[in-house]
Formats: C-alpha cells, structure tokens, sequence
C-alpha cells in the first residue's frame, strides 16, 4: 500500500506558507482540520447518545417496547445505506456543498427531535439524521483527504480522525447518561444544535470546494441497486439482532439485499459511467482494506455491547456507571489516534495494521478470563484500554489503505466505501454477538449471562484475528514502508 510521502500529481496539495508542506500545518488548516473534526466527533456522539435514554424517551413519547428500537433502526439505516450514494454526490456536485447541507439538516433534524412530541416526529426526526450522517461522514472524510497531501499529513489527520470518532461513540453512552439524569432526554438532541450552528459559521470561509473538473452523470441504476440492497442488508441485521436469526422478515430482507447488491455488480459492469467503477474495486487496497476496516468496527463496537451485559447483568452496575467505565477505552482509543500517525512514519502502514490487531487480539483474549466480581475490574480497565490502542491503530491504518493513491476526483468514493465499511461495522457487530450470548447463555441468570459473553468474546477476539491475517497475506506485496 502506498504510504509515500508526495502527493500523487493528480491531488492538488492544500496551500502552505511552510517550507516543507507535507510536513507542516499552516494557520488556515489547523483551523480546517478543526472543523471537520468537530463536525465528525459529533457525528459519532450521535450513534450512541441516545442508547441510556431509549427507556425514558419510549415512556416520555409512548413508544410500544416493541416498537422501541426503531429510533435506533431508522437512523441505522439512513446511515448505512445511503452513505455510498451521497459519498458520490458528493464527488460529483462539491464535497462543500453536500457537507454544509448536511450538517443544516443535522441540526434542524436534532430540533425536530428535541421538540418531538410524538414517536412518528421523532422518528421523521431520526430518519433525517441517519441521512444527514450519511451525506456529512464521507464529505467530511473526503475534504480531509484532499485538504492534506498524501504523506505525513494526511496520516496525522486521519489519525486524529480516527481517535476522536471512536472517542465520540463512548462519549455519546457517557452524554447520554449524564444528560437524560440531569437534565432530559432532549438535550441528547438539542446539544448537536449549537456545535452545528457553529460549524456552519466557519467553515464556509476556511474550507475550499472539493469536486472534480469533469462531472460525470449519475449512475442511477447503480444507486438505486445499491442503496435499496444496503437498506435491506442493515435492516436484516437490526431485525436478526432483535428477534434472532430466524426470524422470516429479517432472512427476507438480508436475501433482498442479497440479491440487489448482486444486481449491483452486474450493473457496474454493464454502465458507461459506474457509480462504483470496478477498477477502484479492484486495488487490493481499496478491497481488503475496507474489509480490515469493517471487522475493525464490527469487533470494537460489539465488544462495547458484550461488557455493558457483563456490567450491568453480571456485576449489577447501573447504565450510567457502565457507561462511564468505557471512559478508559475512550482514552486508549484518543491515545492510539495519536500513535498511529507516527507508527506509520517510522515503518509503514501494513505495520500499523498487523501489530494493532495483535495488540487488540491479545487484549480481547485478556477479558476471557473474566469473573463474577466487581475486583476483576482490575483487568477489565487496562486490559479495554490497551485493547483500544490497537483497534485505533487498526482504523486508522484501514483509513489510510483504503484512501491512498487515488486521485482527488475518487476521493468521494474512496471515503464514501470506507465510511459505509464503519457503519455497517457498527451496525453488524451488535446483532452478531447479541446472536451468540443468546445461543449460549440460554436463561438470563448471572453465570449463564457471562458464559455467553465469554464465548462471545472469544469469537471477537478471532475476528480481530482474522483481519490481521488478512492485512499480512493480502496487503504484504503493497506494503512500502515510509522509512524505507
């Protein structure tokens, strides 16, 4: 893979007054790089802000408990299964524009939220949110890739990136807590208004527009083919996670997207303008490095849902005490953000991904060990904050595979591929080890709780696993050390 320090000649490096521009941040990009990481940390927060206060906002609005979860399905899916499609509008009519427009609908929608005063508004609300996510993750990831030049730069930025949107989703379940106890639910809504308004009173004036000189048509039968089967693929999963794998609507709705991501392939092949051209596919990097990326989410993720089981039905802690716990692998995460840019430098990105995956395979092994008593917090603790050291080296190694060495006018697709990696990452994982504590605990006793936990951890851990297996035998030849 391509960790070079030049950009390639079809990237237009940022402007620089520095008089080593791909070492150095100037004053206009620090303030850049800012934005968009403000803007992405809120995004994150988003994805889990709302999981302490879900009880309280179905008392408050009278959600069925049945019909609960969709506050967290309906923006799943918008999420998920349009970010492709607007990671590529957004190549196509500016990177700026689409991100601005996003971030205007996020804070109307969280408005929308906070006033609701019924579960169809605030399910409007949600829905309007997951497509927002959708459209400002991968314009935001895009306008970074190409405000910095390929090299040190980039890797510093997406590993600050990286950090700060794993940090965003622990700190969401700490937020929420705090919010919904203090205050109400509604302020995990109305807190992205503020951060948005500001947002949008900066960066129109530091940010450039990003889009490339020819402007291709849209590949509509593409975006359909793809969008719809995405939808019916995070649909199947939300719904397997809630009612089990055999549940018939959620099997139809995974052999729906199935088959509509197949007719995908074929129409990509067929097209004169593809949405996703196949040659981009087709670079190892691009493939299994968005492959690394989605294990790296679907592993860290549901390893968060597996030990707030442990936390509140095996040692008896509360949401909010659970929650705040993950604050320790928040700070591995922010600490393996920055780490990961410098391991990059020193030796290269295949590195950064074979050894944060073993790092994140022994500690995830570490947890099986795991007992009934609070005293093993004392593993529990260092054991997820090392553990996120190695799953941020992994994310950010995965961001820089999957965006190198393309040009500035795939940007776009490049961070919209790798943006739908991490949703459908952390909308996989959660369903998949719900499905094995349940297979194996069987009642929901305390010690049949943590059996099902434990086996599940152990199918984590071999997952991590198998994406450095993956990184060491499908990435080696790419492999171009940036200290060699």
């Amino acid at each position: 893979m391509s960790t070079t320090r030049p950009a390639p000649a079809s990237a237009a490096p940022a402007p620089t007054t520095s008089a080593d521009p791909g070492r150095r941040l100037t004053g206009r990009l620090k303030v850049v790089l800012a934005v968009l990481l403000v803007a992405q940390f809120m995004l994150a927060v988003d994805f889990s802000i709302l999981n302490v206060a879900l009880p309280e906002i179905g008392d408050s609005l009278g959600f069925s408990l049945a019909n609960l979860q969709w506050i967290a399905t309906a923006f799943a899916l918008c999420a998920a299964g349009f970010t492709l499609f607007f990671g590529r509008i957004g190549d196509l009519v500016g990177r700026k524009r689409i991100f601005l427009a996003g971030l205007a609908v996020l804070g109307a929608a969280s408005l929308l939220g906070g006033l609701a005063t019924s579960p169809t508004v605030l399910i409007v609300a949600r829905v309007a949110q997951g497509l927002a996510t959708a459209a400002v993750t991968p314009a935001g990831l895009s306008l970074l890739t190409t405000s910095f030049p390929e090299g040190p730069l980039r890797e510093k930025a997406l590993g600050l990136n990286g950090a700060l949107m794993s940090a965003g989703f622990t700190t969401g379940a700490i937020l929420g807590g705090i919010l919904t106890d203090l205050l109400s639910w509604r302020w995990s809504f109305f807190i992205n208004v503020p951060v948005a308004l500001a947002v949008l009173l900066v960066a129109p004036a530091v940010i450039k527009e990003s889009r490339p000189e020819a402007r291709p048509r849209l590949d509509l039968p593409g975006a359909l083919s793809v969008t719809l089967g995405l939808l019916g693929i995070v649909y199947g999963l939300t719904q397997a996670g809630e009612h089990g794998w055999t549940y018939g609507p959620a099997l139809a709705a995974l052999l729906a997207g199935a088959a509509l991501l197949a007719l995908f392939s074929f129409v990509e092949r067929k097209v004169a303008e593809p949405l996703v051209p196949l040659r981009v596919l087709r670079r190892r990097t691009v493939a299994w490095g968005n492959i690394i990326g989605l294990l790296a989410f679907v592993t860290e993720t549901s390893l968060v849902y597996l030990l707030t089981l442990y936390l509140q039905k095996t040692l008896g802690f509360s949401a909010l005490t659970a929650g705040v716990s993950f604050g320790v692998l928040g700070l591995g995460t922010v600490a393996g953000g920055m780490l990961a840019p410098k391991v990059i430098a020193h030796t290269s990105t295949l590195t950064a991904l074979v050894a944060g995956g073993l790092i994140q395979t022994v500690f995830t092994a570490v947890l099986l060990l795991l007992g009934d008593s609070t005293a093993w917090m004392g593993l529990l603790l260092p054991a997820t904050f090392f553990g996120g050291v190695g799953n941020m080296l992994v994310i950010v190694g995965f961001m820089v595979t999957a965006t190198s060495g393309l040009p500035d006018r795939e940007q776009g697709l490049a961070t919209g591929l790798a943006t739908m990696s991490q949703q459908i990452g952390i909308t996989m994982g959660t369903p998949i080890m719900s499905t094995v504590v349940t297979a194996t605990a069987g009642v929901a006793t305390a010690g049949a709780v943590l059996h099902g936990v434990t086996v599940a951890i152990a199918v984590n851990a071999a997952l991590v696993l198998l994406g450095v297996l993956i990184a060491a035998v499908f990435l080696r030849r790419d492999r171009t050390s940036t200290g060699a």
